[in-house]
């Protein structure tokens, strides 16, 4: 007696067959079988299931669909002209200023030869117009296909697009220098969790007689699955927000959650649309952005390292307190002489007031104590203890994450650097190098190398007092939750207390008389702490940082903003990130702070 399954197999196979008769799937023939028993021939086939049904979803934190794969319609234009582009704009309810962008976009370049060969990706309602005013049209061909299909205009380095589908994009990137280095890295969450996304065909292998009908299997069968759904901890509301912030400048803006590592907006500036990597009709607007002297299509957050400037005396602060070079009570004089200071300010008589002024002779002499302090070990100071106190302090640096691979979940990321004294020893050419060859380590200067990835790690380091979970762009995959890396807790070398002694120093930041004050968010009730970083450029105007977190007791949200050749981090990259914060915490922005919006978003979207 036949069971229920066997039944529905046998009818689930000879629906299969049909199919494949009709669209011709993907099979596999062999010599013909013959049945020993009753002699009759049998084919080996092989049988696709749910091909196309098979990739999943990229969502964002709240649910909201951003990559879906759905129908794609494409009109190819007819390649003799002349064509009639004012009727064509008609037909597809486009005015004429609209049908000629879109025909320019869709030429990889501008001088492309008359009749070059043109697709044009069209809505389902432009598609149906087509279609009904087919007879007049006869020249132009429409075709339907399945696509990945972006719902939003933001977050492009973070979903990224699927190889297959990019083919062209790779074919225009070979003609440019920088084209391998695009190629290489900007594949996003779609590249990074292919695997996941994509899942895997299921395989029927139907032993089929002339008649069609089946008798058993010739190999076993395989299972199909459906690829996950990928849950982002990407805010979409916010990431759009930070894109209109950043715009075409040239910089980064990452935000995350210091309490679980998720990352809730990831801006790489200047900004593009996610579509523009994969759609048909973009070739010109991607010839445009690998050709832009600003590299839009660099990930910067993960691949650019650079000084991070006075946000990094937050971290030669921690480590000189742990190895008891200076306390969060020592005092130390604005000693021009040693080093410029730009802030007229009181003496720092402590270190919060150091913090505050971002006194550059203060931390100067904070890292000579911590440098040319003289270990029990060692008799006097000398070349050993400034190798080993060098040493010392990398080691402790490179325990928020610096100097190495954090292990995000984006390809290609930096490791940035921390020199080493072998380093300055080759440098130098010499191992007598002194404290005064090396103090640009003291303002975040000279050799140090930081991600936004890693200064994002930062902020959320001090904000939690010690620990980090490594940074990540998804919090669900399926309906699990995130790769388990990203539940492991990291802690630093750094003591607790020592994090505790750098949070009065930066909320006094963003405080009256602080260097940030101007962006406080007092006046809706979050107490933010931050540190601002004007890094100094031989080759052009000085580049503007800034990380922070709030609310500074109970926080919920750290963010790094660097905005390159924007002047000084107070005023060009500490506004970004107040906003940022209070969009995020409050849901809108202060009227008080609507001018101050709706000028620093004139300022993006004009690129300076």
């Amino acid at each position: 007696m036949r069971t229920a399954f066997t039944i529905w197999k046998t009818s689930l196979l000879a629906t299969l067959l049909l199919l494949a008769a009709c669209s011709s799937p993907e099979k596999q023939s062999e010599a013909p079988t013959k049945d020993p028993e009753t002699s009759e021939v049998y084919t080996q086939r092989r049988v696709i299931v749910a091909d196309s049904l098979i990739r999943g979803r990229v969502l964002d934190r709240n649910g909201t669909v951003l990559v879906d794969t759905r129908p794609q319609y494409r009109l190819k234009l007819p390649r003799r002209p002349p064509l009639d582009t004012l009727a064509l704009g008609q037909l597809l309810g486009w005015d004429s200023v609209t049908i000629h962008r879109r025909i320019a976009d869709a030429l990889p370049y501008e001088e492309a030869p008359a009749g070059y060969p043109v697709q044009l990706s069209l809505t389902a309602a432009e598609a149906k117009r087509v279609r009904r005013d087919s007879s007049d049209w006869p020249k132009l061909t429409l075709t339907e296909g399945r696509q990945r299909a972006y719902t939003a205009n933001a977050g492009a380095p973070v979903l990224g697009y699927m190889s297959a589908e990019a083919q062209a994009f790779f074919r225009q990137a070979k003609s440019y220098h920088r084209g391998r280095f695009y190629r290489l890295r900007s594949g996003g969450v779609e590249s990074y969790y292919n695997g996941l996304l994509h899942g895997h065909r299921g395989y029927l292998h139907p032993l089929v007689n002339k008649q069609g009908q089946t008798r058993g299997s010739w190999a076993t069968d395989t299972a199909f699955q459906q690829g996950q759904d990928l849950h982002l901890s990407i805010d979409g509301k916010l990431q759009a927000y930070a894109e209109k912030l950043m715009g075409n400048r040239k910089g980064y803006l990452v935000a995350l959650d210091p309490r679980t590592g998720e990352i809730l907006c990831y801006v790489s500036a200047p900004v593009y649309k996610p579509a523009t990597i994969t759609a048909p009709d973009q070739a010109g607007v991607r010839a445009k952005l690998l050709e832009h002297e600003n590299m839009p299509l660099l990930n910067r957050p993960a691949m650019l390292a650079n000084p991070p400037g006075s946000v990094f005396k937050l971290v030669n602060a921690a480590v000189a307190l742990q190895l008891g070079a200076i306390s969060s009570t020592t005092s130390f004089g604005c000693d021009q002489s040693l080093l410029s200071c730009v802030h007229q300010h009181p003496q720092a008589n402590s270190l919060t007031a150091g913090l505050k002024y971002s006194c550059n002779p203060y931390f100067y002499q904070v890292m000579r104590n911590l440098i040319s302090r003289v270990p029990d070990s060692l008799a006097q100071d000398s070349t050993a203890a400034r190798h080993l106190n060098l040493a010392l302090w990398r080691r402790y640096a490179r325990s928020f994450g610096l100097d190495s691979v954090l292990g995000v979940d984006v390809s290609r990321e930096s490791p940035g650097f921390l020199p080493t004294p072998a380093y300055y020893d080759k440098a130098r050419r010499t191992s007598r190098w002194t404290y005064r060859s090396i103090y640009s380590l003291s303002i975040g200067q000279g050799e140090i190398n930081l991600t936004g990835l890693q200064m994002a790690n930062m902020a959320a380091i001090i904000a939690n007092r010690g620990w980090y979970y490594t940074p990540h762009l998804v919090r669900c995959i399926g309906e699990g939750g995130p790769l388990p890396r990203f539940t492991e807790k990291h802690h630093t070398l750094i003591d607790s207390v020592h994090f505790a002694a750098l949070v009065p120093g930066m909320v006094a930041v963003m405080q009256r008389g602080g260097t940030a004050e101007t962006s406080s968010l007092a006046d809706v009730g979050i107490t933010v702490a931050g540190k601002t970083g004007t890094v100094e450029n031989d080759e052009g105007d000085d580049h503007a940082a800034f990380v922070g977190f709030a609310p500074a007791q109970n926080p919920k949200i750290a963010v790094a903003v660097y905005l390159e050749n924007a002047g000084f981090g107070a005023t060009a990259a500490a506004p970004c990130a107040a906003l940022v914060m209070e969009k995020y915490l409050r849901g809108n922005i202060a009227p008080r702070r609507k001018r101050w919006e709706a000028r620093i978003q004139r300022r993006a979207r004009n690129g300076y």
